[in-house]
Parts: C-alpha cells; structure tokens; sequence
C-alpha cells in the first residue's frame, strides 16, 4: 500500500522502503510530508498496487470530508496521526 503524491508540490514525502509486519498484528505504515513554506496538505490517498493490477483505492485522508475506507478494508484502516495530513500514517489492524 502506497500513498499517492501529486509531482507539483515543492515538498518531500518520507516513506521507508519497507515496512515489515506480522501476521496477525498490527502495522503502522508511516507518510511523512516536509511541506515547503506557503504548503499545506488537503488530502492523502492511499493506493493498493498489486503485481499486474490497476492501483485500488484503500483510504482517504482529508480533514473537511473526514476519513473514507474503501468497504474491503473497513474495520481494518485506521489513520495513525491526529492533526495536520504533513502525518498520513496509516495503521493496518490484523
């Protein structure tokens, strides 16, 4: 799982790599955004990409329209930060 980026902004997304995680637990998958001055994030989405697929739609992040879960991951999506979308964390229960 992805988060998807516009290439306009100035700023700098930070994601890891990688990211491990265990069966049956739950994963924080981190996205940092440095926001250059004059910047604010509205909104993150999180994408799905699977080996010969289209990217599926799992989350998105906005603080006027709250927070939508794509029905196949509802209960298992939450958003990991509170506050300003520079933190789009998300965490992937079980």
């Amino acid at each position: 799982v992805t988060p998807s980026v516009p290439s306009a902004g100035a700023g700098r997304v930070e994601v890891p790599r990688s990211v491990t995680a265990v069966l049956g637990q739950d994963v924080v998958l981190p996205c940092r955004y440095r926001a250059q001055e004059q910047e604010q994030v509205v909104q993150v989405t999180w994408l799905k990409r699977g080996p010969g697929a289209a990217p599926a739609e799992v989350a998105v992040l906005n603080p006027q329209h709250g927070e939508h879960v794509q029905e196949a991951f509802a209960g298992r999506v939450l958003r990991h930060g509170h506050g300003d979308l520079e933190d789009g964390a998300i965490v992937l229960r079980n």
